[in-house]
């Protein structure tokens, strides 16, 4: 069963603690919102399941049309509908982050700067600092609790926001957390930089192939080599010049020292259209330009494009901001 209360928190970082000793540690940070009432976001940094160390990802400088989503909340938690259309997330079905770029980290380790408790906390003590900055936390929400003080912070009541982490492909008593556009996640949005800082956390036991409906792990799908995908999408006309219907193009490139038999793929956008790539073969190191139907489009506002091979599995995607397809006529080169 999918998570029942998913949604994001967007509030400021007042204070933050790292939390050893327990078997399953978390780094916690406490979030305030403008009406003065507390959170505790509860950061996994250790996996029950083998191998412990979470994989993670961090961009100092995020950009995804998500952020211009994200600028226009409320102060607040924000209860959000799972789907392709909104504000959540989805690790599999979006392209957030360049899965090649994961890497898996001890959650705490000797000396300053070299765990992953240590990576956050360079972080959200930066989101502390600055007065502008504003967290927004996507997961799970708890609470409010009013019989007891929260157990880290000490406010009340006790309130937070939990699964900070990809939430479907799980195994074993995880895979009924399970679902689709409900992953977690920290987005921190410092105005006075003019920059998002983006931080993302999977579990090395997670599957990145998963069904489009309940989130459960694709049993026959392969195992994901990040980076070694064969075909990949390197470029799109997103804002042709003139009137619509527009003839966009997405051009793939065969990296691959072999060739590649297309016949059966396909192309995505962000609200999940589907558009057919013509059959035949590429060959290694050449590219094709392949034109949109007119039901898939690139929007000039951001989107994503996310190519599927033959059994329907995400082979590679890529996305783009409304200010990189704002410029008529030009290729937004990936």
């Amino acid at each position: 069963m999918p998570l029942q209360s998913y949604g994001v928190l967007a509030g400021r970082a007042v204070d933050a603690r790292r939390e050893g000793g327990t078997d399953t540690p978390h780094y916690q940070v406490q979030l305030r919102d403008a009406d003065g009432v507390d959170y505790r976001i509860a950061v996994n940094v250790r996996s029950k399941e083998y191998p412990s160390e979470l994989l993670f990802r961090v961009d100092e400088d995020f950009r995804h049309p998500v952020t211009a989503q994200l600028s226009v909340l409320a102060p607040g938690w924000h209860r959000l509908d799972t789907g392709p259309r909104g504000v959540n997330l989805d690790y599999v079905r979006q392209t957030l982050f360049d899965r090649a770029l994961l890497r898996p980290l001890p959650h705490d380790l000797e000396g300053p700067g070299n765990d992953l408790s240590d990576l956050l906390d360079d972080q959200v003590r930066r989101a502390i600092r600055e007065p502008a900055a504003i967290v927004y936390a996507f997961g799970e929400r708890w609470g409010p609790e009013s019989a007891v003080p929260d157990k880290i912070f000490g406010f009340r009541p006790g309130n937070g926001v939990h699964d900070i982490h990809m939430n479907q492909g799980n195994v074993g008593a995880f895979r009924k957390d399970d679902g689709v556009w409900q992953d977690g996640a920290l987005i921190i949005a410092l105005p006075d930089q003019q920059r998002w800082v983006g931080i993302f956390l999977a579990f090395q036991s997670q599957s990145w192939h998963t069904d489009d409906v309940t989130g459960h792990a694709l049993v026959d799908a392969p195992v994901e080599e990040f980076g070694a995908e064969p075909v990949r999408i390197v470029a799109a006309l997103v804002n042709p010049v003139g009137p619509a219907p527009e003839a966009e193009t997405v051009t793939l490139l065969n990296a691959s020292p072999d060739a590649v038999d297309l016949t059966g793929w396909h192309l995505v956008d962000r609200a999940l259209h589907v558009g057919p790539v013509p059959g035949g073969v590429l060959a290694a190191g050449a590219t094709l330009a392949v034109p949109l139907p007119p039901n898939v489009q690139l929007g000039n506002k951001g989107g994503e494009i996310t190519l599927l091979d033959p059994q329907g599995l995400k082979v590679h995607g890529v996305s783009y901001t409304a200010a990189q397809a704002e410029l008529s006529g030009w290729t937004v080169v990936f």
